[in-house]
């Protein structure tokens, strides 16, 4: 049966960024300045995704900002009549910048937290002023108008600031908050000991998020995604693997999720070379595990097959080390102890130091 189409594209237009953070769920291996594709091929490809079917297009990194083309990638994207989000660090934006991208058309900002106050986020972050810079920019952009969504990212060592990062999201007049419990992909994997939240921290976000919701409904939608590893059922990754939406790097290949290059034995196809069209129902990656023809008991026979499709591909690879396999989160996989033993024993390092990753080129575009 044919796929259906996409609904959303996640374009990496770089992955230069200021900061450092220790659970940027990025390649180990990132892409340089000089492989990103150019504007004149990210326009072709915002064409072809319009064609394709995709209605929103999230503009990403790395840092979005350190593009100089930033405003004529945004004004290509309107051109194609894609809705456009920039998630951003908010390094690197200007009160002059924000109002060409708002004259350009953007739709939407998702600006990330890495703390809610300068002494977490910046030692997070690893950029010094970091916070200041942050709250400039959430200022500006209430004073534009842009719709917003506040993107905490928390662990083990911020997690106790989860009440106040739904205050500040209210303050900020947001109409959105992702409450993102780090996943441990990428640079992520070398901080497990450092960032995973114990048990009794995972099961509290549970809580306030839970309440939160009754109390703030109507005013403010609470994305959350919990701490897997102390969880029983998994995430539907992808909203299921070539089912709903696909990333495009910075050198122009085309992936089904946005961890999915861990999986040494995938080939991924470049937009330099094929269609969007092509990729999206051809592509050999996205075959790889769409669907449910390619699952082993126990879910194969499960009544949760085309609900979670299994969780996910890249976390089976790395905790079992079979793409294949069961998401070891789900309870019903014969790595589910295990699996919660390890993340009681990386919780347990309470004096583990967090590695901050270096990018390739930080520059962003100089404050005016």
């Amino acid at each position: 049966m044919k796929p259906p189409a996409p609904i959303a594209m996640l374009a990496e237009l770089t992955h230069r960024c200021p900061l450092s953070c220790p659970y940027c769920s990025n390649p180990v291996e990132l892409t340089r300045q000089n492989a990103e594709l150019d504007t004149q091929t990210w326009a072709r490809v915002f064409r072809e995704a319009a064609d394709l079917g995709v209605l929103q297009l999230h503009l990403s990194g790395g840092e979005p900002a350190s593009r100089r083309d930033l405003t004529e990638l945004v004004i290509a994207a309107r051109e194609a009549g894609l809705y456009t989000n920039l998630i951003t660090s908010g390094i690197g934006l200007t009160q002059k910048r924000l109002g060409e991208l708002d004259a350009a058309g953007l739709d939407h900002v998702q600006l990330s937290l890495q703390g809610t106050n300068p002494e977490m986020a910046d030692e997070i972050g690893g950029y010094n002023g970091g916070f200041k810079r942050k709250m400039q920019v959430a200022e500006w952009l209430g004073e534009i108008g842009f719709p917003l969504t506040l993107n905490a990212v928390l662990h083990r060592r911020n997690l106790h600031q989860l009440p106040r990062a739904l205050e500040m999201a209210q303050e900020m007049g947001a109409r959105r908050i992702e409450v993102a419990t780090v996943q441990f992909h990428g640079w992520a994997l070398k901080n497990r000991d450092a960032l995973m939240p114990t048990r009794a921290q995972a099961q509290e976000a549970n809580r306030i998020v839970a309440e939160a919701r009754k109390q703030l409904k109507g005013t403010l939608v609470i994305d959350y995604v919990p701490a897997d590893y102390h969880e029983d059922y998994p995430k539907r990754c992808m909203g299921g693997w070539g089912t709903s939406g696909f990333n495009v790097i910075p050198d122009g290949q085309v992936l089904p999720c946005h961890a999915a290059q861990s999986i040494p034995h995938l080939s991924f196809d470049r937009v330099q070379d094929k269609s969007l069209a092509d990729i999206w129902y051809n592509g050999e990656a996205f075959n790889a595990y769409r669907g449910t023809e390619w699952m082993a008991e126990p879910c194969q026979s499960c009544e949760r097959k085309t609900i979670d499709f299994g969780g996910c591909r890249c976390q089976a690879l790395a905790i079992v080390g079979d793409a294949s396999a069961t998401d070891p989160v789900c309870i019903k996989s014969p790595h589910h102890g295990a699996l919660q033993a390890q993340a009681d024993t990386h919780a347990a390092q309470v004096d583990a130091p967090l590695v901050y990753r270096a990018f390739p080129g930080k520059e962003t575009e100089p404050a005016e």
